[in-house]
């Protein structure tokens, strides 16, 4: 029996003066020893996608296999994101354009953000580009989980956020912190709807 409810009530909610390290393994752990045995294996696969080990092509073909909706598109965003970043950089090193593309999508499919990701490509400063990026990738989640509130994919979709928000504490700790305390408010905004 999947109990969404409680796990999306009790994802953590930090004050949004933040100021210490984030514990996304406990985080995580959490989400994950609440969640039902075929919940479970969602979980560990989307989790497999921010393992940059993980990313070929026998990880992309699982992704766009689940039946889940969320993890099949995000992973479809993001491959198309990262085929994009491939042939950006190939054009650059005057390589063939699809050198190292993963083209599991077959040649009719059309990425329709593919002009946004070359525009922001094209920047100069690699910090905004990478930032844009994952703007791009946040609203994506956003869509993907638009108009739903206890589902799996409201949880999914957390924890894909919560791998940007980490990734830019890393990076830059207060962009970070605007991050989590953007997520945060989302869930907060989220709860008081429902009640």
């Amino acid at each position: 029996m999947n109990n969404y409810e409680y796990i999306i009530a009790s994802l953590p909610v930090l004050s949004s003066d933040f100021r210490g390290e984030l514990d996304c393994e406990s985080i995580l752990d959490q989400i994950k020893e609440q969640l039902s045995s075929k919940d479970r294996g969602r979980f560990e696969l989307l989790l497999r996608g921010f393992d940059s080990n993980s990313l070929g092509r026998d990880f992309y073909t699982a992704a766009l296999g689940s039946a889940d909706a969320f993890i099949k598109g995000y992973f479809l965003y993001d491959l198309c994101v990262r085929n994009c970043r491939v042939r950006y950089l190939n054009h650059r090193l005057g390589r063939p354009e699809d050198t190292d593309v993963l083209n599991i999508l077959g040649e009719d499919y059309e990425f329709e953000d593919e002009a946004k990701v070359n525009d922001i490509l094209a920047g100069g400063d690699i910090l905004a580009r990478e930032r844009a990026l994952d703007d791009l990738m946040w609203a994506e989640i956003d869509e993907l989980c638009e108009l739903q509130v206890f589902t799996a994919d409201v949880i999914f979709a957390f924890v894909a956020k919560l791998q940007i928000v980490a990734r830019w504490l890393k990076l830059d700790a207060e962009t970070g912190k605007q991050l989590f305390k953007q997520l945060v408010d989302e869930i907060r905004n989220n709860k008081k709807s429902i009640e």
